[in-house]
């Protein structure tokens, strides 16, 4: 079962990473970088900002503070146990697959994925009572991990299982913020 679905997971890789194209890997090599993403988050926190003021804007950001170094810490955890070799070092794909980038770090399960969906789901969870548009938010890590996929970096099942431990993440961390709230900081 295991073997059918890593063999599953691979093909799935090879078709999604296939429909790249060289014309295109500039923007994806973009996408990735945490730091392009600067001006998205600024305005977003902009936003913020207006819709609930300085103090609680600061709370948002120590408790985003907070889901980023828990997501990270527990996504590394889980590379150096699983040790999944990313596609770009497997040698039974990387030669059939179109390689973007390389990295010599683990795969098993995608940070990227991970981070930007416990942001995300936090983000969207703390502000949906404010504008329903606040739903967009999902639409950053939906194309932050793809782009893993594109350059070669990680198997669909790296970015899934990143995207399931981000909304758990994102909710717990909403859960101890609002106790946190109720207690230290109230609106």
């Amino acid at each position: 079962m295991i073997e059918k679905l890593l063999s599953l997971d691979s093909d799935l890789l090879v078709y999604l990473n296939g429909l790249g194209s060289t014309q295109y890997d500039w923007l994806w090599l973009l996408i990735t970088k945490q730091l392009n993403w600067l001006p998205l988050f600024l305005l977003l926190l902009y936003i913020i900002y207006k819709k609930i003021g300085t103090r609680q804007t600061l709370y948002l950001l120590l408790f985003t503070a907070f889901i980023l170094t828990f997501t990270d810490q527990v996504t590394n955890l889980f590379k150096n146990g699983f040790q999944r070799l990313r596609p770009c070092n497997t040698p039974e794909i990387k030669d059939i697959i179109r390689i973007v980038k390389q990295s010599d770090s683990f795969s098993f399960f995608s940070g990227h994925a991970a981070n930007s969906m416990a942001v995300a789901t936090f983000l969207y969870l703390r502000l949906r009572r404010y504008s329903s548009y606040f739903v967009i938010l999902f639409l950053w890590p939906l194309i932050f991990a793809y782009s893993r996929i594109y350059l070669g970096l990680h198997y669909p099942i790296d970015i899934f299982c990143g995207y399931l431990f981000g909304v758990f993440s994102g909710t717990l961390w909403y859960i101890i913020y609002k106790k946190a709230q109720k207690k230290y900081f109230p609106i």
